[in-house]
């Protein structure tokens, strides 16, 4: 019997500021937003959570660069089907019923280090799905959630043994974010992996699209990933 045609795509609660404090890093759109579109254009239902409740916008991802035509479009309707969805999402502790989803999504920003690694209810969610045969998933920062996040039924890292990728620590120097990151005192994505047990990859250039696929886990880059990392999940989804 295949998974329920139900994704849910976690968003990081917290922010903070970054880049001295000129900005601040919270949910990156584009990555909540372009799986959304991805998952919902391929008939699935598609559900918004985080850990607390609540979600900031992550300044960069508001920038044109990151945000311009549709996708722009979309996110200042407030009556859109998306800023509905991620505005009015709920807390991931009054999710009882995980059974009805068949695709668990990691969505990102920086800000997704400070509260994915201790993120206990979204890390509930994520195994129940890969338990019940589902596909887990992420991208850039989203590998975050991985930490300390067991296979029940192996009793080991849910990643352990397995071929990842995410945000490269590459760029969090390019950023000029190194020293700031630092001072949160969390691991970064290629620093989870190797601690978690799996193996990082990752594309030759830190803004080309890029995504792995390792079974039933399937995980993206950078924000520049997040529509082919979602379109690989629906493939394997299809797969199951």
């Amino acid at each position: 019997m295949s998974p329920p045609r139900r994704a849910i795509i976690a968003v990081t609660s917290a922010h903070a500021p970054l880049f001295d404090g000129s900005h601040t890093t919270g949910a990156f759109v584009g990555e909540v937003l372009h799986p959304y579109k991805v998952f919902t254009a391929a008939g699935f239902t598609v559900d918004i959570t985080s850990e607390k409740g609540t979600y900031t916008p992550d300044w960069l991802s508001l920038t044109p660069d990151f945000l311009h035509g549709e996708d722009l479009a979309i996110w200042e309707d407030k009556d859109s089907a998306f800023r509905k969805a991620i505005d009015n999402h709920v807390k991931a502790s009054t999710i009882t019923d995980t059974s009805q989803y068949g695709v668990f999504f990691a969505s990102a920003g920086h800000a997704a280090l400070l509260d994915f690694p201790t993120a206990w209810e979204l890390k509930r969610i994520a195994a129940d799905v890969w338990d019940n045969g589902g596909i887990v998933s992420s991208v850039c920062h989203g590998p975050a959630v991985f930490h300390d996040l067991t296979d029940r039924k192996t009793g080991k890292h849910l990643i352990m043994g397995k071929t990842i990728t995410g945000f490269t620590t590459e760029a969090e120097f390019v950023m000029k974010l190194d020293v700031e990151l630092r001072a949160w005192k969390r691991p970064w994505v290629e620093e989870t992996a190797e601690a978690m047990g799996a193996t990082y990859k990752r594309a030759p250039g830190i803004w080309d699209d890029y995504h792995i696929v390792d079974g039933r886990l399937i995980t993206g880059q950078n924000p520049q990933s997040a529509t082919s990392t979602a379109k690989a999940v629906v493939e394997a989804f299809e797969k199951l």
